[in-house]
């Protein structure tokens, strides 16, 4: 992996672990997803534009097809996150579905795509996934939640991430897709699919932006932002890098639950920390 790939993937990570954070505190549901769709889509409506004009991406019926399963695909992400946090802890969901979702999409890029990782890069995603398992799975983490419910949420999310992070991967790299172009229409799908529902819950909707209006907007900025990091930083670097590398996500999160949201196991928590950055490391020199 390159360093300007590495420098994408980790201020990619920073992000996504900040408007994560955000959504947390918030606690919608679908209805909250339409909210900062609508909010994501006009505010990068200007670029996404742009980016038809001036780079005339072709648009065939193939194109057209992974665009509207790119936005399926993060529809269910998006519900499956949030009714993940409505049932449980930040610090429980987040680390099981990012930690899931790369060893997957890792897996599936070596079985299905044909990529092979060199042995040092093969290490660090090992040394990442070990890492996110003491994270997650420690003595005390299950118990203390007490029910599956999150798990199984979180769980769903890491699989869903692992199928468009191999679709999207497709879209940019093989079809040509421009980054930003996917994400809008992305997002424009998701709203779409949910507007009928925000039409049935107005007052639900309304009700969030008045008390989450601010979280809605950073959410709204940020979430594509994230992805877009990512997305450009795939076009030319292989999944089973990127997917594992961008998880720093979860010690990040992890400073955040445990500075602003007072959650405890710090001597785990700095091991897991260690063992990810260790990763990462090996995924930089592989």
């Amino acid at each position: 992996m390159t360093h300007a790939a590495l420098g994408l993937v980790l201020a990619a990570a920073f992000v996504h672990a900040t408007w994560n954070f955000l959504a947390k505190r918030a606690g919608g549901g679908a209805a909250f997803v339409w909210l900062f769709g609508v909010l994501s889509t006009a505010m990068y409506a200007p670029l996404a534009a742009a980016v038809v004009i001036w780079q005339r991406p072709h648009v065939g019926p193939i194109q057209i097809v992974f665009l509207a399963g790119t936005a399926v695909l993060h529809l269910a992400y998006f519900l499956a996150l949030q009714a993940g946090y409505r049932a449980g802890d930040l610090s429980l969901v987040y680390p099981l579905a990012r930690g899931t979702g790369p060893m997957l999409s890792t897996a599936a890029a070596i079985l299905v795509l044909g990529e092979r990782p060199t042995p040092v890069a093969l290490a660090g995603t090992l040394l990442i996934g070990a890492g996110i398992f003491l994270l997650a799975a420690g003595p005390h983490a299950l118990g203390r939640h007490g029910s599956g419910q999150p798990v199984a949420f979180a769980i769903v999310t890491g699989a869903i991430i692992a199928a468009y992070t191999l679709w999207d991967k497709h879209a940019v790299s093989a079809l040509t897709i421009p980054p930003l172009l996917l994400d809008w229409c992305n997002n424009f799908g998701r709203v779409a699919f949910l507007t009928p529902l925000a039409l049935r819950r107005r007052e639900e909707v309304r009700a969030l932006w008045r008390t989450h209006r601010s979280a809605a907007l950073w959410i709204a900025a940020l979430t594509p932002l994230a992805y877009l990091l990512v997305l450009t930083a795939m076009v030319r670097t292989p999944v089973s890098y990127v997917a594992p590398a961008r998880e720093i996500s979860i010690l990040i999160g992890t400073v955040m639950g445990t500075r602003l949201l007072g959650e405890g196991d710090t001597t785990r928590r700095l091991i897991a920390a260690a063992a990810m950055v260790g990763g990462v490391s090996a995924l930089a020199l592989g």
